[in-house]
Parts: C-alpha cells; sequence; structure tokens
C-alpha cells in the first residue's frame, strides 16, 4: 500500500502539470505508476466536467467547448498534442525506420504535424459542443480514462523502438502483467459508473485503435516511442468523444 501510495503522485507529475509532493527517486517509478494512469484521467475529467457545469449557464456550447479543450491542453502541458504532432510529423514525412524516428525527434513541427494537431483541436471542440448536455460528464469521464489506459497495454506489449533510448524506454516493455491488470480494471470499474451498461462500447473503440496503432508501430518502426503513446492517446479520446455524439 506505501508503494502505491508513491506511486499515484509520479502518475500525476508526469502526465499533468499539477504540482505533487517530490518522492525518492526509483527506476522503476514511471512503469509502476502506470497503473494510476485511469485514475489521473478521472481526475482530469472531473475537471472538465466541473468547468462545463460553471460555463453552461454563461455561455453558450462553442465557447464552453474551446474553454475545455484549453483546460486539458493546459492541464497536461500539451503532452499527448505533442507526441501526436511528432507522430504525425515522423509517421507521415519518413519512410524507413531510421528516418522515422530521426524526425520524430526533431523539436520542430512540420507539415503533417500541424495538420493533425489542427485537427485535433477542432474535432475535441466540435464533439465537445455536439455531446448531449445530459451525458457530457459520463463520456469526458470516459474518454479521459481510457486514452491514458491505452498507454498500458502499448507499453506491457510492445517493445521500445529506440533500445534504452528515449521517453518511452522509460515504460515500453516494463509495465507489468499485474500493472496492466489493475490500470485496465481500475479503467473498466471507473466507465462502468459512468455509463452503466453502455460501457463496453467506449471500452471496445479503445481496444481497437489501441490494437490497430500497435500493429501499426511494430510494423513501421519494429516498437513505440513516447510520442506513440501521445498520438494514439488523441486518437482514442476523438473517437470516443464521437461515439457519444453518434450514439445521441
Amino acid at each position: 500500500m506505501k508503494r502505491w501510495l508513491q506511486d499515484v503522485p509520479v502518475a500525476f507529475q508526469f502526465l499533468t502539470r499539477l504540482p505533487m509532493p517530490s518522492a525518492a527517486f526509483r527506476s522503476d517509478a514511471l512503469s509502476r505508476s502506470a497503473r494510476f494512469f485511469p485514475v489521473v484521467g478521472l481526475a482530469i475529467g472531473l475537471g472538465a466536467s466541473l468547468l462545463f457545469r460553471l460555463l453552461m449557464p454563461r455561455l453558450n456550447r462553442p465557447i464552453t467547448a474551446l474553454l475545455i479543450v484549453t483546460y486539458l491542453v493546459i492541464i497536461t502541458g500539451g503532452l499527448h498534442e505533442d507526441g501526436l504532432a511528432d507522430a504525425a510529423d515522423g509517421f507521415g514525412g519518413g519512410w524507413k525506420r531510421e528516418q522515422i524516428l530521426t524526425i520524430m525527434r526533431d523539436s520542430r513541427i512540420g507539415s503533417f504535424g500541424t495538420i493533425a494537431l489542427v485537427l485535433s483541436l477542432l474535432a475535441r471542440c466540435f464533439l465537445l459542443s455536439a455531446l448531449p448536455a445530459n451525458r457530457f460528464t459520463a463520456f469526458v469521464i470516459s474518454a479521459q480514462v481510457l486514452c491514458r489506459w491505452t498507454t498500458l497495454p502499448l507499453s506491457h506489449f510492445l517493445r521500445p523502438a529506440r533500445g534504452e533510448d528515449g521517453q518511452g524506454a522509460r515504460i515500453a516493455q516494463k509495465v507489468s502483467g499485474a500493472s496492466f491488470t489493475v490500470g485496465t480494471s481500475f479503467a473498466l470499474g471507473i466507465i462502468a459508473y459512468a455509463l452503466r451498461t453502455a460501457f463496453w462500447i467506449p471500452f471496445l473503440i479503445a481496444s481497437v485503435i489501441t490494437g490497430l496503432s500497435a500493429l501499426y508501430y511494430s510494423c513501421r518502426i519494429g516498437g513505440v516511442t513516447g510520442d506513440c503513446f501521445g498520438a494514439t492517446n488523441q486518437l482514442t479520446e476523438i473517437a470516443i468523444y464521437l461515439s457519444g455524439v453518434w450514439g445521441a
């Protein structure tokens, strides 16, 4: 239990800009904390829901959605957006494995990354503004939980594309089966409470996107990087919002 209490702040520290108490360095801290990534998603989703309830009586839906997306970007420091942009540049502009990895490491953003980032922000704004008000909290929480859950299967099953170099190497193939199971249980429990019997739909969507992403990353670069985690995260979040709008 003590280790779990130490791992929770690490998960929040890695995925958000929220101030967390410092902890003694452990080489396995990040991979152990991955089981709590869905819990971080729950906290972020609750913040978005609270913002929705505060803004909706005073602002129209498009402006409310824009402010919520802004909140999501700020609280995460644009971590996943940065990953999406780098992955889009790498896979869109590179042909061979080494070329793709080199482009993804470049801090400059290219045309593919810019297009992906703009489309991601627009998609989330439009979809959040179209979500039914009475289902907004359920789908936002489910999306925030499941988009972070995707890191668990990706990092459990895929090896790091850059070996021991890069952000992805800190977690890829270092998430144990126990952590994967616990994190998945957290995710399923949260979305089942939020969506009741319809929880299987977003979970299936997240699983399919994760599986297809894993296959694509394995074929193109032989593993996964930190940018790949961010790209799958963004695709999953958008897809779950879309399922909520579609179902309505």
